[in-house]
């Protein structure tokens, strides 16, 4: 006899990756603070639709839904998502996701361009779906923050994009039973690689946000300051070149763990 269909997606059976396994709502896969900043930078926008991807288990999805927007998620794992009354799809932002060109109002990608093997397409494939003048929120782990800069030149590595030795891979693996794109961040990519897409696929930046304050930032208010005057001190039209002052702004240098660019499609 076949085993009953689940009536609601929050049952996860055993064989889910361990750390996602059994019943309950969806939760937020990423930084605190990430999904309320989001919020906020739609809160005083019209309501329309809006693409959720990579969905993950639907946290972001439930607010989106609360505040009135038609809500369609997407996720290389649709089967992490756990929340009912929501449409959800499988797509790889590598690839072509399974909507019609000019679907959407908006697009919230988060926490999704570091764990892919080709960002360049997910920018071409924001470009398609949103309608002329439609809005794209996209976050990735802040690779440029003051303290991300010492670690890299301390260790040579960043807090996000550490050495994935043989036992990281394989404890991966297992908590998350071979769906190792969840968890491996694979591709850093900084505030100048997501300015240089974005305008070359048609959009203009409209803000740029932290997902929070981070309570040790006084330590670096000395190298802080020193980058700073070195940024004055530099040439206008170099300045305006090398993109020297947002470079140097508050949720670039001074931001959390993820930085956060609000971007409109020309």
């Amino acid at each position: 006899m076949a085993t009953a269909e689940p009536a609601t997606r929050k049952i996860k059976p055993p064989s889910h990756p361990p750390v996602l396994a059994g019943e309950r709502g969806p939760q937020a896969m990423s930084r605190p603070g990430l999904h309320s900043t989001v919020m906020k930078i739609l809160e005083p926008m019209p309501r329309g639709r809006i693409l959720d991807c990579p969905a993950g288990e639907g946290a972001l999805a439930e607010r989106l839904v609360a505040a009135g927007f038609e809500v369609r998620s997407c996720d290389l794992y649709s089967e992490l998502f756990r929340l009912d009354g929501v449409e959800i799809k499988r797509g790889d932002l590598s690839g072509t996701l399974p909507y019609a060109s000019e679907s959407f109002e908006y697009i919230a990608s988060l926490d999704g361009l570091e764990h892919i093997d080709s960002p360049p397409n997910a920018f071409r494939e924001y470009q398609r779906l949103l309608k002329p003048g439609g809005h794209l929120i996209l976050s990735v782990p802040n690779i440029m923050n003051i303290e991300e800069r010492l670690k890299w030149l301390l260790f040579g590595y960043t807090s996000h994009f550490k050495p994935l030795s043989d036992q990281s891979k394989t404890k991966i693996n297992f908590d998350y039973a071979g769906k190792d794109e969840i968890a491996v961040h694979a591709n850093p990519i900084g505030y100048n690689e997501i300015r240089y897409y974005l305008e070359k696929n048609g959009f203009a930046i409209q803000g740029v946000y932290r997902d929070r304050k981070k309570a040790n930032q006084w330590l670096y208010w000395p190298l802080v300051a020193l980058i700073r005057l070195l940024a004055k001190l530099t040439p206008e039209a170099r300045r305006k070149d090398r993109w020297t002052e947002e470079l140097a702004s508050d949720p670039v240098l001074l931001g959390g763990n993820t930085i956060i660019i609000h971007s409109k499609k020309r």
